[in-house]
Parts: structure tokens; C-alpha cells; sequence
């Protein structure tokens, strides 16, 4: 069990999950993708002129992604959006050519900040300083930091290859040929790419190790710079080649956050019933887009016209043999926790490093409900159903705090600590969950 295990203090008032007293019936607006919200935000940062993100995500993360750039000289504005409901976000460059020093960036608990705002900060000449909360400081960073200290930038860590640490950047990179460890996060790959085009040489990123997660948000993140004008070359496995270049200016609408609509999209096989979410890409990079396979295999009918994906459950959960689920694990493992057949998740060993040790986690919090859950090497498995409520800790990790919800939905009495920590990517999910746990026998 990773130290970074450990529950937030029992004096936080726990959340009441609501029960659902019957089939739900929803139409759920999911806010926009925090994974494209904060990749758009860095490459607005470095574009050749001023750029316009149409109702992108607004949460602590991507609230600490603006501050981080705005920190490093990047103008960003909050006007409001042509496209409805919500704000747009228009973003000034930055000045690459002026000197800054002593400058402190807040990473919160955000990967994305932590790993990507680094190697920007080192095409600038200036002094910079990283921190985190305290969970963030237990978060693998050493990635990052070895590959920009073997690219030439001056990084005191204290030898931690974690937060806090400063790097002293001259705002020259030559790049080339660069090697890595990526086996903890597909973050680490993406942090390099999204810059590589301003180093001298471009960047030849080669990954060695044990296989990368989650490629497919490296895939998004080359898919985001092509359609910018970034010559990005894949077709070698475990090799990504940037040719130098810049960074053309954008204007986009940036797509819903597929991960964030698993919760709701469950709800429909926990309670049974139907959810909609509008705006459902027909193609995408994110990984939600898995959604509506593994929910079919798990009970559930799943149809897509118009843009609206709708998820219909009429029947028990049913387990299921799923690899490589990323992010999207915490919310299968709480289906599963409702099922009374066994689930496997194999290939999310790297979700020991995520806001907290997931996998433990989730072990120990489906078990204190009365389930039987296992963590293996590289997974979990979930042998039995939760027989009773509880309080479900959240660990400071908001897809903690969204499993226990999608437990609570169809048993009376689970209590989630911290629900405020959904803030981190979706500030309203309480009150969209009591919505939604409302329509359930209206």
C-alpha cells in the first residue's frame, strides 16, 4: 500500500450520497474535458498569437493552470461565451524573451500542472519554483525533472525527483534525442511533446521501461498538435519525434468531459434507468470514449444519435474482465462493487501514483462496506458485492469521491468524506448527482 494512502481527517462533515428510490431518468451536461481544457491552455500559452478557448472547464485544475501560466507571463481573460451558457477563456502569449526571477507556481494537486507548466517554464530565462499540496509531494515527478535536468536546465530537488523543487532555466532548450521512463504516467510523454517544437533541435522522445499508460491521451496530445501545425511523427512505437516549429493561434470549442460522464452514465445500470449526455463527440481522443462498450458489457443498452449518448440499465450488473481502464477504473470498480459476479481490471498499476493509491483505496473501501476486493500487481479484482453502508473516503481524489456516490445510489447510508474534492475537475457534481438521484422514482 503506497504511503499516500491515507483518509482526510473524520472532522470533515461527511456528504450524504443520495439513494435513488427508483429507475432514473436524466439528461446530464457534463462541463468540458479537463485532459484538452489544460493541453489547450499550455499550447495557448506558447501559440504564435492570441488564442480563444471556447467554454472550456473551469475547476481547481484548470483554475491552477491558468494562475501557473499567468504566473509565468501568459494573459488570460474570462470573457463571456458566444456559445452559450459559461465563459470563453482568450489567451495572450507569452513573452518568451523577458527575463523573470523568483517566480512560485501552486500545483495543487493537478498532474497536469505539475508535469506540463515545468518544461514550459524552462523555454523561458527565469527562476521557478514548484510546490504542491501535500498529497502532490508523494506524486512521481522524477521523469520530468531527470529529462529537462539532461536537456540542460538547472533543477534543485534535493535529489527527491519530487515536488518542491526550482529550476533555473536560461529560456534556450537544444533538444535531440531524449530518453525516458514513462511506465508511471503517460503525463510525462505529453509534458515534453507539448514544447518539443521550440527546442533548438526539436525532440526525439524515446520511452524505455515497462509499458506506457494511458496512451491514449499521448494520442490526444499529438492529435491537438498536428491540428495546430506541429510536425509530430508516432509511427515508431515508444518513439515520438517533434520537428521545430511553432504553434499556430486557435479559436476552439472544447469537447465535453467524457471521464467526468461515467458517473452518471453508471448511475443508469446502479439504479437502473436511463442517462443522457448531450454534446457526445462522434470521434475523440479521450478515453471516455470507452464508456458506452464497457457499460454494454456490464448490463446496460447504449445508443448514440445526434450527438446524445444514451445509457439504459434493466438489469443486475454484471461483471466484467477489463484492461487498461485508466481514469475510468474507479468508476467500473464501483459498478462492480454492486455486482454478484467477479471483475478484473488488469493493466492500471500506474494509478498508485495518481492522487492517491487508487487501486488501495478502492480495495479498502469497497471492503468496508462488505464487498471482497483483492489488489494485484497491476489491478484489482472485486469478487463480492457491498452488503452494507458506510462512510467512503475520498483521499483528497475526486474519482474516490465519485465511486462512493455511484455506490450510495443504490444503497441507503453511504456517506462520502470530502465530496468538495470533486471540485478538482467538476465544481458542480454534488448538485448535478442530487439532480439526477432526484429523477430516480419522480
Amino acid at each position: 500500500m503506497s504511503s499516500n494512502l491515507s483518509a482526510a481527517p473524520e472532522s470533515l462533515s461527511p456528504w450524504p450520497a443520495p439513494r435513488a428510490q427508483g429507475p432514473v431518468d436524466a439528461t446530464v451536461r457534463v462541463p468540458a474535458s479537463k485532459s484538452l481544457t489544460n493541453r489547450y491552455l499550455v499550447l495557448a500559452a506558447l501559440a504564435d498569437g492570441p488564442c480563444r478557448l471556447r467554454q472550456p472547464l473551469r475547476s481547481r485544475d484548470a483554475d491552477l493552470m491558468i494562475e501557473a501560466l499567468r504566473i509565468l507571463g501568459a494573459g488570460v481573460e474570462e470573457v463571456p461565451s458566444a456559445d452559450g451558457p459559461g465563459s470563453d477563456l482568450l489567451v495572450t502569449p507569452l513573452d518568451r524573451s523577458s527575463v523573470r526571477d523568483a517566480l512560485s507556481v501552486d500545483c495543487g494537486l493537478a498532474g497536469t500542472v505539475m508535469r506540463f507548466v515545468p518544461p514550459v517554464a524552462a523555454l523561458l530565462p527565469a527562476a521557478v519554483s514548484f510546490d504542491g499540496d501535500p498529497a502532490a509531494r508523494v506524486r512521481p515527478m522524477a521523469p520530468v525533472v531527470n529529462a529537462l535536468r539532461d536537456l540542460g536546465v538547472e533543477i534543485d530537488d534535493q535529489a527527491k525527483g519530487m515536488l518542491p523543487f526550482t529550476m533555473h532555466a536560461t529560456g534556450s532548450v537544444r533538444g535531440g534525442h531524449l530518453v525516458v521512463d514513462a511506465s508511471g504516467s503517460s503525463q510525462f510523454v505529453s509534458a515534453l511533446l507539448l514544447v518539443g517544437a521550440f527546442f533548438e533541435e526539436g525532440l526525439h522522445l524515446e520511452h524505455v521501461g515497462a509499458t506506457v499508460p494511458s496512451l491514449d491521451h499521448i494520442r490526444m496530445t499529438v492529435q491537438t498538435l498536428r491540428e495546430l501545425g506541429v510536425q509530430v511523427d508516432d509511427s515508431t512505437p515508444d518513439h515520438w519525434r517533434v520537428s521545430p516549429g511553432s504553434i499556430r493561434a486557435f479559436d476552439v470549442l472544447v469537447e465535453r468531459d467524457l471521464s467526468n460522464a461515467g458517473p452518471f452514465l453508471a448511475a443508469a445500470l446502479a439504479a437502473g434507468g436511463t442517462v443522457r449526455i448531450p454534446d457526445w463527440p462522434a470521434e475523440t481522443t479521450q478515453v471516455g470514449a470507452r464508456w458506452p462498450e464497457i457499460l454494454t458489457r456490464m448490463g446496460a443498452t447504449t445508443t448514440y444519435d445526434d450527438g446524445v449518448l444514451t445509457v439504459t440499465g434493466s438489469g443486475p450488473v454484471r461483471g466484467i474482465d477489463l484492461a487498461d481502464a485508466s481514469e475510468l477504473a474507479p468508476t467500473v470498480a464501483a459498478l462492480a462493487a454492486l455486482a454478484h459476479e467477479e471483475t478484473h481490471l488488469t493493466g492500471i498499476a500506474h494509478l498508485r501514483g495518481h492522487e492517491t493509491n487508487r487501486l488501495a483505496a478502492l480495495v479498502a473501501e469497497i471492503t468496508a462496506l462488505g464487498g471482497e476486493a483483492e489488489e494485484t500487481s497491476d489491478g484489482i479484482i472485486i469478487r463480492r458485492p457491498v452488503t452494507h453502508a458506510g462512510l467512503f473516503h475520498s483521499y483528497e481524489d475526486h474519482r474516490m469521491a465519485t465511486a462512493g456516490a455511484v455506490i450510495g445510489l443504490a444503497m441507503d447510508g453511504v456517506r462520502i468524506e470530502d465530496i468538495a474534492t470533486t471540485a478538482k475537475t467538476m465544481p458542480d457534481f454534488p448538485q448535478l448527482w442530487q439532480e439526477l438521484a432526484a429523477t430516480g422514482g419522480a
